[in-house]
C-alpha cells in the first residue's frame, strides 16, 4: 500500500505558478505510476496529468497542456505538478494518485491509492 500526501496549494493570482508536490511512502514509489487529479465545487473529478513508472510517459489534459509540467523522483519517493500561467478556471482541489497496475492513464478508476487532496485557487 502507498500513503500519498500533497502540499503546495494555495492562493495565486491569474497568471501566476504553483509547484505542487505530492510525497509517497510505505511501498517503492518506483513501482508506481502517477497521475494528478482536480475536482472543483460541483464538478466531477477530472484528469489533469500522468506519468509513468519511469517518467518517459506523460499524458496531459487539453486544457493544461502547454501551462503544467509533471515530473517525479523517484529517489525522493515524490511527485510534482508545476503549474504555470494559472487561470480562475484552474481553481479545484488536486489530488495526486497511484496505481501499479496500468500506467499512466487518465481515468480515475484506474488508480488505486489517492491523497487527501490540496487547494488551488486563482484569484485576483
Amino acid at each position: 500500500q502507498v500513503h500519498m500526501v500533497e502540499s503546495g496549494g494555495g492562493l495565486v493570482q491569474p497568471g501566476g505558478s504553483l509547484r505542487l508536490s505530492c510525497a509517497a511512502s510505505g511501498r517503492t514509489f518506483s513501482e508506481y505510476a502517477m497521475g494528478w487529479f482536480r475536482q472543483a465545487p460541483g464538478k466531477e473529478r477530472e484528469f489533469v496529468a500522468a506519468i509513468s513508472r519511469t517518467g518517459v510517459i506523460r499524458n496531459y489534459a487539453d486544457s493544461v497542456k502547454g501551462r503544467f509540467t509533471i515530473s517525479r523522483d523517484n529517489a525522493k519517493n515524490t511527485g510534482y505538478l508545476q503549474m504555470n500561467s494559472l487561470k480562475p478556471e484552474d481553481t479545484a482541489i488536486y489530488y495526486c494518485a497511484a496505481n501499479s497496475r496500468v500506467g499512466a492513464v487518465k481515468v480515475p478508476s484506474g488508480y488505486d491509492y489517492w491523497g487527501q487532496g490540496t487547494q488551488v485557487t486563482v484569484s485576483s
